[in-house]
């Protein structure tokens, strides 16, 4: 591609239709182009076209936008649904993210993108799925967490329950299911050499997620209420202490062994017993006392180097200077901006960080080009494409 930075990574020859979304799209967009793929970025036309609702002067900080380039086209246009199926002949992926029955009326569906390349693979990417009662309707993530479960088991057993921002089901249950169901059925495709439709509902990736709790439950290791369990704050050993200066500290001392080396860096010599649960509120009083007596990274230079999984809860700036962190370049600068790296790493064909984040429409002449439409300027002309 004339227009594009030479791509590298596992997925470098994938070529990628994503018509513009929020949130669980664009992650899974922005996953699959640092891993090497050509994505090629579908905007709406007019303000707030791109769809991520933000200012002009700040779509480029836009890191979910990272690494792909931006045609805008007209989608009421009958010319610009023509050149998005002609651009369908050519892809391996088409990935959206609207309502079911959205794309079947604009007259890019997967029945009619499907009947234009055999071999394209149809991503889905939805709250509630493309079928039962609530798939019509909308939803965001707290609410996807609610009707699956995992918000009733998150937070403390007196409060009420608590939500990790959106990365449980936007990102976690969404983008990353829908990016490794179109892995998965590109391995498929190689063998069989067609293409299907992938249904990536966050409810059923949240549910995925709650496969460890399931399975206590069935062996009679976890109750179905909130913080009363091994690793829900349930235990004093799994928890977050505060310190001296407001800070915290995350504990997670689940092995004998590691309990040990907790409570030898506490200088806790006659600690009772932590198998019987009768002395866990003392524990967790003895814990919140000693914690208390010193700084958060006065606690975090004694179990330096210790077996205890005693960690600081460090902010995300902080994060960013971690020293571990910087070590793997797990935060890195690019475009002026901190940002995650591509993940995970591959060892002989690593993906790469490319562009930032484009304008709605700024490569829409040179990536229609590219993608094998001659006519690109006649599709701006008549407004089917518009070019920023």
């Amino acid at each position: 591609m004339s227009g594009e930075r030479t791509r590298r990574g596992p997925l470098a020859g994938v070529r990628v239709l994503e018509l513009a979304g929020i949130g669980p799209g664009p992650f899974c967009a922005m996953m699959l182009a640092d891993s090497g793929a050509s994505v090629l970025r579908i905007d709406r036309p007019g303000p707030g076209g791109d769809q991520t609702g933000l200012a002009a002067d700040r779509r480029g900080r836009d890191l979910m936008n990272r690494g792909r380039r931006s045609a805008v086209l007209d989608l009421k246009h009958p010319r610009a649904v023509d050149a998005l199926l002609r651009l369908v002949e050519t892809a391996d992926v088409l990935l959206e993210g609207f309502r079911p029955g959205v794309t079947e009326r604009i007259g890019v569906g997967p029945d009619a993108c499907l009947a234009r390349n055999p071999r394209l693979i149809y991503a889905r990417m939805t709250g509630w799925g493309q079928s039962g009662p609530l798939a019509p309707t909308v939803g965001h993530d707290i609410g996807y967490l609610a009707r699956t479960g995992a918000l009733h088991a998150l937070g403390r057993a007196d409060g009420p329950p608590q939500f990790p921002a959106n990365l449980l089901g936007d990102f976690g249950g969404g983008g990353m299911l829908v990016a490794y169901g179109i892995c998965a059925a590109l391995v498929e495709r190689a063998s069989s050499g067609r293409g299907q439709v992938v249904d990536a509902a966050i409810v059923d990736g949240v549910a995925s997620l709650l496969a460890m709790p399931w399975m206590l439950m069935a062996q009679g290791l976890w109750r179905d209420e909130r913080g009363v369990n091994l690793l829900d704050g349930g235990v004093p050993w799994y928890d977050v202490y505060e310190t001296a200066d407001g800070g915290w500290l995350a504990v997670g001392a689940l092995e004998p062994r590691f309990y040990a080396a907790l409570l030898a860096g506490l200088g806790l010599t006659g600690a009772p017993a932590r198998e019987n649960p009768k002395h866990w509120p003392e524990l967790r009083a003895l814990f919140t006392a000693r914690f208390k007596e010193r700084t958060r990274d006065e606690w975090a230079a004694v179990f330096a180097g210790t077996e205890a999984c005693v960690e600081p809860v460090l902010s995300l700036h902080e994060a960013a200077a971690d020293p571990h962190l910087t070590a793997r370049q797990t935060y890195v600068t690019a475009d002026s901006l901190t940002q995650p790296a591509p993940a995970p790493r591959f060892s002989r064909t690593p993906g790469q960080l490319t562009d930032p984040a484009p304008a709605p429409g700024q490569h829409t002449a040179e990536a229609l080009t590219d993608w094998g439409l001659p006519d690109a300027a006649d599709l701006i002309a008549c407004g089917a494409a518009i070019q920023a």
